[in-house]
């Protein structure tokens, strides 16, 4: 009798086992739940101060005693206490700087994107200016490239080295590609040498409220995050590098009086960007809210490496 009750233990637990296996192995994907993002902070921007600039229709800079104003073929430089004109470059109209969208001063040189837009195939340049008298001193041509136009760049870190961190633009009329929507609008890690490193998708309801146009600006701002303006909305969106994907993680909105386009953070000024309101030709300097932690850790989002030479 005692081996005949051990042998059914044995067969209770082979039993058992048996079915645990079973329910291990069975996997019903309707039951796990779907990825919902949380929703996106709602913050405002406090204005400081504006400037008159003609020039003010597609971007702005700025460096500790100056702010730049840009559009198309056109930079104008301003004292930034007195708002007095105190240089500007100007190319010819439809010549090889065609379309100026976005320049940040880097020490004592402005450089900024250019490309052939609205013309087809889409191609790029850097072109880097003095930042005092803004005499043009170095170009990089980066040609006809699949990512789209280029229309902004800032400095990252990539696994221990200095990189770029690049914004490139597709639109869905006529000046784009009519194979390629908005929704190939990117955002691209490349090294010194620019070479492709990297890159994600923009968020999906942040490629719908863009259209037909896309990111026109772009900076890393001092918390590592990854700040953007559209083509005409009035506001900024923080976005984070996901934990995992392909995608970036959109942690906040943040409304501010600047219609959209290119913009750039104060060298030393914290949370103060300058950006421009494209239909009173001003340039305008904000200072922007700071981003809860706690909505990063929701949104599983991470900063990007900030580089300092």
């Amino acid at each position: 009798m005692r081996q005949a009750a051990m042998r059914g233990a044995v067969g209770a637990v082979v039993a058992a086992c048996a079915a645990f296996a079973a329910s291990a192995q069975t996997l019903s994907y309707k039951d796990i739940p779907a990825y919902d993002p949380p929703a996106p902070l709602q913050l405002e921007a406090e204005a400081l101060r504006q400037w008159d600039a003609p020039e003010a229709r597609q971007g702005a800079a700025a460096s500790d005693d100056s702010i730049y104003a840009i559009v198309n073929h056109v930079i104008g430089r301003y004292d930034k206490a007195s708002g007095e004109l105190l240089a500007r470059w100007t190319g010819p109209r439809n010549g090889q700087v065609r379309h100026l969208n976005s320049c940040y001063v880097d020490d004592d040189r402005l450089l900024c994107a250019n490309s052939n837009h609205p013309q087809v195939p889409m191609a790029s340049s850097v072109e880097i200016f003095d930042a005092q008298t803004l005499d043009p001193v170095e170009s990089h041509s980066l040609g006809i490239m699949d990512e789209g136009s280029l229309v902004w760049f800032d400095r990252i870190g990539w696994r221990g080295e200095p990189a770029w961190i690049v914004g490139f633009a597709h639109y869905n009329d006529e000046t784009g590609l009519p194979f390629k929507t908005n929704a190939y609008a990117g955002v691209h890690v490349f090294d010194e040498a620019w070479r492709r490193m990297g890159g994600w998708m923009l968020p999906d309801a942040l490629v719908d409220r863009m259209a037909p146009q896309a990111a026109s600006g772009g900076a890393i701002g001092p918390d590592g995050f990854l700040y953007v303006m559209g083509h005409d909305q009035p506001e900024m969106y923080v976005l984070a590098r996901p934990a995992m994907g392909p995608k970036l993680v959109h942690v906040a909105t943040i409304a501010v009086e600047a219609e959209g386009q290119a913009f750039a953070f104060g060298p030393g000024e914290g949370r103060t960007v300058y950006a421009i309101s494209r239909p009173n030709a001003q340039v305008r300097s904000f200072r922007l809210p700071a981003i809860s932690a706690d909505a990063v850790t929701a949104a599983d989002g991470r900063p990007f490496d900030r580089w300092a030479d």
